[in-house]
C-alpha cells in the first residue's frame, strides 16, 4: 500500500486495492501463489466481471511489487447504464440521514464530485459568502473546477463542526460509505422505498451529470462539470435523458430575488407573463 502511495495512486484506489487483497486472504488465498489467486477469483459467483477486473488489478500490483510472474486472467468489464433516481428520492434520503452524511449527499448532488474529492475539501476551499467551492484536488487526473452552491448547502456547511482544516474531518472513504449505508437502510425501512438501496455516493454524480445534460444539451459543459479529460467518459449521459420523466414542478416569481432562489434550487426559467416569471423543474 505504501508503494502505491509513493507511486501516486489516489487514496480511494489504495483503499480499494487493500480491501480486495484482504478479501482474498480471508478466502484462504496464498498471495505468493498466483494460481491460487486465479482459482479463487474464478469461483466467486457473487463477483461480477467488473469486480473481478478490479481484484485482478489489485493483485497485479501486489505481484509486480513482489516480483511474482503470473499471467492475469482475462475478464471483460461490462458497462451498464447507471441508475438515475428521482430528485425527490434523493431529497428524502438526505432528510433521513445524519448531519454530516446529509451534508455530503447535498454537496455531491449539487456539484457531481466524487466522494473522495469531497472528503479532501478544506475550509480554505470554501467561500461561504460568495457561495463558491473550489475543487483543487480532483481524483483520477481530473481537472480542477469551481462550483456555485445553494443557500441550503451553505446553511448545512455552517452547521458542521470546524474541528480541523477539513470540511468532514479525517473521515476515510470506507467509513463515510459504511455510515451512509447504515443510514440508508434505516431510511428504506421508514420510507418503504427499496429503490433507495440503489443510491450510492457515486449515483449523485450520475444524477447531476444527467440533469445538466437534460437542461443544457451541452456535452462539453457536462464534461467540464465532471472534470473529465476524455469526452468518451461523458457521452454515456446522452443516453440517459430518454429515461427521464416528462413531468414537471412549476413555480412563479414576482421579483429578481424570488427568481434567483428558484434558479439556485434547480428551476428553469420559461417565460414572463403579466409581470409574473414562470419556472419549471423536472420531478
Amino acid at each position: 500500500m505504501w508503494k502505491l502511495k509513493r507511486d501516486g495512486y489516489s487514496n480511494a484506489t489504495i483503499e480499494h486495492y487493500g480491501k480486495f487483497l484482504k478479501s482474498l486472504l480471508k478466502k484462504g488465498v496464498d498471495l505468493m501463489n498466483p494460481e491460487s489467486v486465479k482459482d479463487v477469483i474464478a469461483t466467486q459467483d457473487r463477483w461480477g466481471n467488473n469486480t473481478k477486473c478490479l481484484v485482478v488489478a489489485a493483485y497485479h500490483s501486489f505481484a509486480s511489487f513482489n516480483e511474482i510472474h503470473w499471467k492475469p486472467p482475462k475478464y471483460k468489464p461490462t458497462r451498464k447504464l447507471p441508475f438515475i433516481p428521482l430528485e425527490k428520492e434523493i431529497d428524502a434520503l438526505i432528510v433521513y440521514c445524519g448531519k454530516k452524511t446529509a451534508t455530503r449527499l447535498q454537496l455531491l448532488k449539487e456539484t457531481g464530485m466524487r466522494i473522495g474529492e469531497a472528503l479532501k475539501l478544506k475550509w480554505i476551499d470554501v467561500d461561504l459568502e460568495r457561495k463558491i467551492i473550489a475543487l483543487n484536488n480532483p481524483e483520477k487526473h481530473g481537472n480542477p473546477r469551481a462550483f456555485k452552491i445553494s443557500d441550503k448547502l451553505v446553511a448545512m456547511l455552517n452547521r458542521l463542526p470546524k474541528t480541523n482544516d477539513k470540511l468532514f474531518g479525517k473521515t476515510s472513504v470506507a467509513i463515510a460509505v459504511s455510515n451512509f449505508y447504515n443510514q440508508r437502510k434505516r431510511a428504506v425501512t421508514k420510507l418503504q422505498n427499496p429503490r433507495l438501496l440503489r443510491i450510492t455516493f457515486h449515483t449523485l454524480r450520475h444524477w447531476k451529470a444527467t440533469m445538466e445534460y437534460q437542461k443544457t444539451r451541452d456535452i462539453l459543459h457536462v464534461m467540464k462539470l465532471l472534470g473529465h479529460k476524455n469526452i468518451n467518459n461523458t457521452l454515456i449521459y446522452t443516453h440517459l435523458i430518454n429515461y427521464e420523466t416528462q413531468d414537471y414542478h412549476s413555480a412563479t416569481a414576482d421579483n429578481v430575488q424570488e427568481a434567483r432562489k428558484l434558479v439556485e434550487s434547480g428551476f428553469e426559467y420559461i417565460c414572463t407573463t403579466n409581470d409574473i416569471m414562470l419556472f419549471r423543474k423536472r420531478k
